[in-house]
């Protein structure tokens, strides 16, 4: 066993009746580690983040976080959807404040983590206002800042700059890589975008077609803030996308 390890999935398969979609699956994500999950539409990657939050249930095989059967009620999890997911009802900053408060973290610390978010994230001015008044792009930040504020062990992103266009994409990514290296947390990030997995990840896992299996691990041994135009940038790039259109 990978004492380092915060996930170890073990021959997860996941059947919808007789359709098989997730076929034996076995990997390890490591503590503080950002992982990008990529591969052909409707192979199964939102799927498998429903299993590691419990929406659905296993067919068959495991998901551990630190060596415990995954729950949500027991682990620090934090998941930010493609559709914006803001509390309607509470301001920028009480959305930020939320889920620290309904952890009861002590009022400086949950001040000094709310104004931290705010700032990284260009929300300041606007922490009297509500999600409607915002920008679905502006309302993102909200719930990428919520979740991040949770100091969450383990973030799952589904897609979460699906809507963004290109420049706010690239802003959004460098305060996530600032703000994952800040709290340490391990992420599992999901994406169709093969240039956004490569920007990111420390290393990306691509899933084949149904019945999907884990086909190939790169590591992404760039450093950050990544040159996009960058020789070994484009070759990551070009190959991981090859290995998903020859699956």
């Amino acid at each position: 066993m990978d004492t380092k390890a915060k996930v170890r999935v073990r021959n997860l398969t996941k059947k919808f009746g007789d359709l098989l979609v997730l076929d034996d699956i076995s990997f390890d994500i490591k503590k503080g580690e950002f992982v990008c999950i990529v591969g052909p539409t409707g192979c199964g990657k939102t799927t498998f983040l429903n299993l590691l939050v419990k929406l659905l249930e296993p067919t068959s095989g495991n998901i551990f976080i630190d060596g415990e059967e995954a729950d949500p009620k027991k682990h620090n999890l934090s998941f930010v959807f493609q559709e914006q997911s803001a509390f309607p009802w509470l301001t920028v900053e009480q959305n930020i404040r939320f889920g620290q408060e309904t952890k009861k973290r002590p009022k400086h610390e949950t001040d000094n983590v709310t104004e931290y978010i705010l700032d990284m994230l260009g929300l300041k001015e606007y922490r009297d206002r509500y999600p409607h008044e915002l920008s679905a792009s502006m309302e993102q930040r909200i719930v990428i800042g919520r979740s991040f504020a949770m100091k969450p062990d383990l973030l799952l992103m589904d897609e979460p700059y699906g809507q963004m266009d290109l420049k706010l994409r690239y802003y959004l990514e460098d305060e996530v890589i600032k703000l994952q290296t800040a709290t340490k947390s391990t992420v599992i990030f999901i994406t169709h975008n093969i240039e956004e997995a490569v920007y990111l990840a420390d290393r990306c896992l691509i899933l084949s077609q149904k019945p999907t299996t884990v086909k190939e691990e790169v590591k992404i041994d760039l450093p950050h803030p990544r040159d996009v135009a960058s020789k070994k940038f484009i070759e990551l790039r070009e190959y991981i996308t090859e290995q998903i259109k020859w699956w």
